[in-house]
């Protein structure tokens, strides 16, 4: 079965961690959307690791592991990321990782001006700083240079040659920056590509075949479905296609080949960087849901937003994504709660509404509308059957599946692998 598995809120869901269990079962994991600006965390025994661009099966012994076309590939952040594995004694080989050649390049030029575009703005979005944005309007504007061109001198001389003239004025006129050198960039990346064509190759290619081969794949979505950049809450959201549909563009594989879509959601919510956050807790609830969460950024470190969970939301993004089951994460994190509440509407100009609004302003002032249940206030971490999880936690999971009209399968109790019940 081919399984892909998409964020259903603003991201930081524990995709990683699902991701992990579930690679264990397929022979090929693909990422088919995001750059480094996205961060996976899993926990393996006592051992914690951070992924940006690897999918994290890649610590699954024999699992193939694929970047795809519809990923932005910081080559630099790339290549440490193989490094550091293989100091912990992960060895990343040609066998196991194949990266799409015609996924696009961040070059440095596109990590200047992610910060100098969000210094001059008035709304910030909130951006990583990482140069995905950028790079993805190169894409658009169809200037980018492309992971194979790193390989071909005479494309890649051409291409950054025409590109720099372009950047360097722009950079010069608006921003006031010093040129970038041709030189020092073209030597750059040109070894990059020395050193990453070995895992190049084309992958739509190698996974339709792998397909046919009666080979099971799962696709790997970084960000959540609130980011999209069609149906998120614009303009502070990603630069990609996080939903399901972005699994088809950014790896070549068609819908037809995908067989069921799981959607990742925690337990309550959490953002990160700007945007409307209608659910979002007050000062001292935050505080207290951040600590027992952990609720800091993989890839930034910054502090995430906390709120109660937002059915509305949740409702749009699995009939956006055609979502099958659910995955609940971090129930643990709400055991020492006397009251849990769920958003089930949203109320603006007096009218209450269950549907997600366009309309941005709606969004920022809309109140929610809540429903209280009574929290569980015991520990969940140890328990690994649905049936020993306590009453009120199961009658929790069971609103939420009512209000959502989906199926929970796997209920996450604790950060490490095995901390995880399936239904």
């Amino acid at each position: 079965m081919n399984v892909a598995v998409v964020g259903a809120q603003w991201g930081d869901e524990g995709k990683g961690k699902l991701i992990d269990i579930l690679s264990q079962d397929a022979d090929i994991t693909a990422r088919y959307q995001g750059g480094n600006n996205a961060g996976h965390t899993v926990v393996v025994g006592n051992k914690e690791y951070i992924f940006h661009l690897l999918p994290s099966a890649i610590l699954h012994k024999g699992k193939v592991c694929v970047i795809g076309n519809g990923v932005v590939v910081d080559p630099k952040a790339l290549l440490e990321e193989i490094q550091g594995l293989g100091q912990r004694g992960v060895h990343v080989t040609p066998q196991r990782l194949k990266i799409a050649g015609l996924s696009h390049v961040v070059m440095p030029y596109h990590r200047i001006l992610d910060g100098l575009r969000e210094s001059k703005r008035k709304n910030k979005i909130g951006t990583t700083g990482r140069g995905i944005g950028p790079c993805y309007a190169d894409k658009v504007t169809r200037c980018g240079i492309r992971m194979i061109d790193m390989t071909n001198p005479r494309i890649l001389k051409s291409k950054l040659e025409d590109n720099l003239r372009e950047k360097n004025d722009i950079f010069k006129n608006v921003f006031g920056y010093s040129d970038f050198s041709f030189g020092d960039i073209f030597k750059e990346y040109a070894e990059y590509g020395k050193k990453l064509e070995k895992y190049i190759c084309d992958t739509a290619t190698y996974l339709n075949r792998a397909i046919d081969q009666k080979k099971s794949v799962l696709f790997e979505g970084a960000q959540g479905t609130f980011l999209d950049i069609d149906f998120g809450t614009y303009p502070f959201v990603t630069s990609s296609n996080s939903v399901v549909g972005g699994v088809c563009s950014g790896t070549g594989v068609p819908p037809t080949k995908i067989d069921q879509v799981i959607a990742c959601v925690k337990a309550y919510t959490t953002r990160v960087g700007e945007g409307p956050f209608p659910t979002e807790f007050s000062t001292a609830l935050m505080e207290e849901i951040r600590t027992k969460g952990n609720e800091f950024g993989a890839t930034t470190g910054r502090p995430r937003r906390c709120g109660w969970f937002d059915s509305v939301m949740v409702r749009y993004a699995v009939m956006l994504n055609g979502v099958a089951k659910l995955a609940i994460m971090k129930l643990d994190v709400l055991d020492g709660l006397d009251k849990i509440k769920i958003c089930t509407g949203y109320k603006y100009k007096g009218k209450i509404s269950k549907d997600f609004p366009m309309d941005f302003e709606a969004l920022c002032k809309a109140k929610p509308v809540y429903e209280q249940l009574n929290g569980w206030m015991t520990p969940t971490t140890g328990i690994r059957r649905y049936n020993n999880l306590p009453l009120n936690a199961r009658r929790y999971i069971e609103r939420l599946e009512e209000l959502l009209e989906v199926d929970v399968k796997y209920i996450s109790i604790g950060t490490k692998r095995d901390e995880i019940i399936v239904r």
